[in-house]
């Protein structure tokens, strides 16, 4: 019992509820917690005078700066309130395309020019913009060595907020990052753009069916699925540590098989850590009210209320902080990664996006009779059509190594984009399909959609298979990874989105000066804009062959790597739709590309490396050892008299390790030749990783797997998957 799995397993079932001091802390009432940590309205109100308080409300409203003056009151406001709640330092709280957030702290302490008085301060510099040492992050080429800094600044539309780890607290300000020239560094910069492109698109579109709208809001709602693992077995796996997943280990006899995981009961000690989780998110103004166990044994999803886009993606970073930083109180460990587990459920992150009204009308909600709906169908398929042009350009969004293991492994939607609306819908498009461009025509396609029942509950079906599904009032991206910013496939949406609104509102114009009456220009351009994207459209099941088959007879692309599907960013439409739109010049779609190619090497190159490392320290030392026994055993048998015949079970493990190690061993060696060859650029060193080095991992992982199968329980090091996800 003295190798590092048994010696885990001892410190988790030894575990008392004095190592877990929150298992008995009281739930207060979440109303009189929510948003206590958060500069919100309230907040503003009694720290602000009335004037500098409508003055950031409507610079938060129009997008408009604030002046330096009025920025110094809203300074000067935030520190009272923050040093009011404890919190001795602030930072420029911000989004590098790292995927996960960042933070400079600067205290509030000063002193006085001339005579060192002690003063605290928080000055109208302190909030707009800092400079942080940005060499060490993600760059893509925007910067050169000598040309390192870079630049937050204050991003009013999303509130500011306390963030508490222990005892000490930060004032967090939210912020873009960008290069000296203003160059985007970040993914809140291209999503806040893109967020204002969509709205300034969809505004002219709604006021052709409601003139009292006057502003467009986009809308997001998140699901974050994820696992936990104790502490004790999570520093027990090296590759768990380093990398996120599990680089080697053998089926669990019994997996999800049984489907009694999802929706069940959540274990005891896992729902004191959520429910705790949910304290401090309620603290922060993040409105979570989804919580369940998910499908793989160890797994579970937080779900939050629907809001505005921006909010959204910061309260989900927010969210992953927290999960892990509230983990560590509980002796646990989360695991965002999206695939921890082989042959287990991999975790995603499901993006439900809808545009709604300032009259409080949501674009993408049907009515009971979607038919009649004249308004829901122009946006509906309106973003279809925006979806089938890029679709190439939504499914590079989601690109990564890790969610390589997820897109088409018969767990999440496939690589191939399509869209899926239900059968009721359908039949609505179809009819609108066969309508024909004439006031009488379309006073029939209008009856015809009458005529389709009420739909009182919901207006589509379900297909769990579907990349892009329309899910009652709202599409969902269900391909994001589980580790991903939310940002990316956002902006991308808004924007395909918003220059489709822009041509569909240009060539209604075209048709009403020509004499068409309103809605018979707009079925007309309805019927065109399906007919175009129809291809696009799929109700069936998106794991099956026949569907791969059938995709590529419709010329829909299908790029199940990230390398492939990166391409995308480099497609001449690509930068025109970005370019044109203002969410990114040439040069940071470039960046962006580049960094995301580095991201897929730089991980592979990292999980080789530690693949390697586990099978010389643990792997091979256990199966060699087994080997030794074996031989031990084999010969003093021959010694006493048996005849080799009669001991073909051991000869037989002693050959199968005997090749497994063999075959790693060369494997290795492989490896390691390949990753010390120099490479021409970023797109041929991703090829080599997508298919030599990732054949060698896999190749590795299986004859690992038959060393474990056959050595000694009490011989092999590292915590198995048995442990990993039922040991509680």
């Amino acid at each position: 019992m003295s190798n590092t799995r048994f010696s885990a397993i001892d410190i988790l079932l030894n575990r008392s509820t004095l190592d877990m001091p929150y298992q008995d802390k009281p739930t207060p009432q979440v109303s009189s917690i929510f948003g206590q940590n958060v500069f919100n309205d309230q907040a503003m109100a009694r720290f602000m005078t009335k004037a500098t308080y409508n003055k950031v409300k409507s610079a938060i409203s129009t997008g408009k700066k604030l002046d330096m003056k009025t920025a110094g009151m809203v300074a000067e406001a935030m520190q009272k309130w923050a040093m009011e709640k404890g919190a001795t330092h602030f930072a420029h709280w911000f989004q590098p395309l790292t995927g996960r957030t960042a933070e400079k702290h600067d205290s509030f302490f000063d002193l006085t020019p001339g005579d060192g008085q002690v003063i605290e301060r928080f000055s109208a510099k302190d909030l707009a913009q800092q400079e942080p040492d940005g060499s060490s992050f993600p760059g893509g080429g925007l910067r050169t060595t000598f040309e390192a800094r870079g630049y937050t600044a204050w991003d009013p539309s999303s509130p500011a907020f306390i963030y508490e780890v222990g005892q000490g607290k930060t004032l967090c300000v939210p912020t873009i990052f960008v290069t000296y020239s203003g160059e985007s560094l970040d993914y809140k910069l291209p999503l806040l753009k893109s967020k204002a492109f969509l709205e300034a698109a969809a505004l002219p579109v709604i006021q052709l069916f409601d003139k009292k709208a006057k502003k467009i809001i986009t809308t997001l709602g998140w699901e974050q699925e994820f696992f936990v693992v104790d502490e004790a077995l999570y520093n027990a796996r090296p590759d768990l540590m380093a990398t996120g997943r599990t680089l080697l280990g053998r089926a669990s006899s019994k997996g999800q098989m049984l489907d009694d995981h999802y929706f069940g009961s959540i274990p005891s000690r896992v729902f004191t850590y959520m429910r705790d989780l949910e304290m401090e998110c309620y603290k922060l103004g993040i409105p979570v009210r989804t919580r369940h166990n998910e499908v793989a044994p160890s797994q579970f999803e937080f779900a939050p209320v629907f809001e505005e886009v921006n909010l959204a993606v910061d309260h989900n970073q927010l969210l992953m902080d927290l999960m892990e930083r509230v983990a560590e109180r509980h002796k646990l460990k989360v695991l965002l990664h999206e695939k921890p587990y082989k042959d287990v459920n991999g975790s995603g992150k499901h993006n439900n996006w809808s545009m709604a009204t300032d009259t409080g009308t949501n674009l993408l909600s049907p009515g009971d009779v979607p038919g009649k709906n004249l308004r829901f169908l122009t946006f509906f398929v309106n973003t279809i059509k925006a979806v089938y042009d890029h679709a190439d350009l939504l499914r590079a969004t989601v690109a990564s190594a890790s969610n390589d293991h997820r897109l088409g492994a018969q767990e999440a939607p496939p690589a191939i984009i399509s869209v899926f609306v239900g059968s009721q819908l359908t039949e609505v498009l179809e009819n609108i399909i066969k309508g024909k461009s004439s006031q009488e025509n379309v006073q029939k396609v209008l009856g015809l959609l009458e005529r389709l029942p009420d739909l009182n509950l919901d207006s589509t079906d379900r297909n769990r298979t579907s990349p892009f599904a329309f899910t009652g009032n709202k599409f969902e991206i269900r391909m994001v990874g589980s580790s991903m910013n939310c940002a990316s496939p956002m902006l991308a949406l808004n924007t395909m989105v918003g220059k489709q609104l822009n041509t569909f509102y240009d060539d209604l114009q075209k048709l009403l000066a020509k004499g068409k009456k309103q809605n018979e220009a707009i079925l007309s351009l309805l019927a065109k804009y399906l007919k175009a994207s129809k291809n696009i459209l799929f109700e069936g099941n998106n794991y099956g062959i026949e569907w791969t088959k059938e995709a590529k007879k419709r010329g829909l692309s299908n790029n199940p790597s990230t390398p492939d599907a990166l391409q995308a960013f480099n497609e001449a439409k690509v930068k025109k739709l970005f370019s044109e739109s203002g969410v990114f010049s040439n040069r940071e779609l470039k960046a962006h590309y580049n960094t995301m190619m580095e991201n897929y090497i730089s991980r592979l190159t990292i999980e080789s490396t530690k693949l390697a490392h586990l099978c010389y320290e643990y792997v091979l030392p256990a199966g060699i050892q087994q080997q030794s026994i074996l031989a031990e055993n084999i010969a003093a048998l021959k010694n006493v008299g048996f005849k080799s015949s009669s001991i073909k079970a051991q000869m037989d493990i002693l050959r199968k390790l005997n090749t497994a190690i063999n075959k790693i061993h060369v494997d290795s060696q492989k490896l390691e030749k390949l990753k010390a060859k120099s490479h021409t650029n970023a797109e041929h060193h991703a090829e080599i990783c997508k298919t030599k080095i990732k054949p060698l991992m896999e190749n590795i992982r299986t004859n690992a797997e038959i060393i474990e199968f056959y050595v000694d329980d009490n011989l092999w090091p590292l915590p198995k998957y048995r442990e990993l996800l039922f040991l509680r």
